[in-house]
């Protein structure tokens, strides 16, 4: 099976959403199947919708796919094309949702022409591989009818964690102040800013926290977060290290007591995953699909979006109450250890991608069939 790949931007970029494609490409070529990907350069929202006119786009997608996956967060440069596309070629086109734009908060104004271009988008597809069940709901809501897919979430295995329940129990119980890690590229929708609020709350020398995730995607949030940071003098208490290499990920899992990502939506949220690996309750996102993985007050606590008083009592109880912090802990773990692996997951979409180009085969023959009587 041939298999092509539509993203915006390079295939390494450190995101959550390019971990999955990254893993699902990389277990389709260990079964023998082609890969090719096609990247669209990521320009503005306005400037990628002209991409839909490209004679040098169309023609590369045009290769001699069996199947055509498409990131759906590329959607503005193929919503037209795709129609196109279909008329020219009986190969199936199938979509990755990770995260609907219409389904993140936004502006009022803008909301509607997001969603009408999303639900546009979805009509032209043949099927689509959901990274969440919470996905496949917001898909099919918007577009009015059932979609043909599956639904695999992303594993949580691919950082080779190694620990046990009680070396959680026991890092949760020593002295020392509580290490709270935020693993998000530092943007308004990863809600750090709440996380400064809510520590600077707490007791002086209770905590410490760590942010792994790129500065300079959006400048402008990154010198907020900084000037907040240091209107509430806690600077002292605070690394910020910019975007980590997933390689030295697991060191600084290993080294933390929780994680804290409280956005405004997640459609899951792979880093809980990685996470709950390593046996760290996680403060979550409410909106979305991480209550799929987290069930609030066992595995960690799910924060409704701009909730600061929530974010800031949860902290304060973990940071005092240790042994709840060890057994939220060990639930994580255990809860990580229950999840579908990548290969459990990769293994359902390549079946689901073989099954739609067994079907377009079938179909190109015997249309060749009834035009050669």
């Amino acid at each position: 099976m041939k298999v092509g790949l539509v993203i915006y931007g390079s295939l390494q970029t450190l995101t959550g959403g390019y971990v999955y494609d990254r893993r699902l490409l990389a277990y389709l070529e260990a079964r023998g199947d082609t890969t090719e990907v096609i990247s669209i350069e990521r320009r503005g929202h306005l400037l990628q919708l002209t991409d839909n006119l490209s004679p040098a786009l169309r023609r590369r997608l045009l290769g001699r796919f069996d199947v055509l996956l498409e990131d759906e967060l590329a959607h503005p440069s193929l919503f037209a094309l795709n129609r196109h596309l279909r008329k020219r070629s009986r190969r199936p086109i199938v979509a990755i949702v990770h995260l609907l734009r219409s389904s993140v908060p936004m502006s009022q104004w803008l909301h509607p022409f997001a969603a009408a271009l999303e639900k546009r988008y979805l009509a032209s597809v043949d099927g689509a591989v959901f990274t969440s069940e919470a996905n496949r709901d917001a898909a099919e809501r918007l577009l009015g009818r059932a979609i043909p897919g599956v639904v695999a979430h992303p594993g949580g295995d691919h950082l080779a964690a190694k620990i046990s329940e009680t070396e959680v129990a026991a890092r949760a119980r020593a002295d020392g102040p509580l290490r709270v890690l935020s693993v998000a590229n530092v943007l308004p929708g990863k809600a750090l800013h709440l996380v400064v609020e809510a520590l600077a709350r707490l007791p002086a020398g209770s905590w410490r926290w760590t942010v792994a995730g790129s500065l300079t995607i959006d400048p402008g949030y990154a010198d907020r977060l900084r000037r907040a940071i240091a209107r509430a003098g806690i600077g002292d208490r605070i690394d910020l290290l910019g975007a980590v290499p997933n390689a030295e990920l697991p060191a600084l899992f290993a080294a933390s007591h929780l994680l804290a990502v409280p956005s405004n939506y997640e459609a899951l949220g792979i880093v809980y995953l990685e996470a709950m690996a390593f046996g760290l309750p996680v403060l979550a996102a409410a909106a979305g699909g991480a209550r799929e993985i987290v069930e609030h007050g066992r595995e960690g606590f799910l924060v409704e979006p701009g909730d600061g008083a929530a974010l800031t009592r949860h902290l304060l109880r973990l940071a005092g109450e240790r042994e709840l912090l060890a057994r939220m802990g060990q639930a994580a773990l255990e809860r990580s250890r229950r999840h579908p692996g990548w290969e459990e997951s990769c293994g359902r979409v390549r079946d689901f991608l073989a099954t739609l180009a067994a079907q377009s085969a079938a179909l190109a023959t015997q249309s060749a069939a009834l035009e050669a009587s």
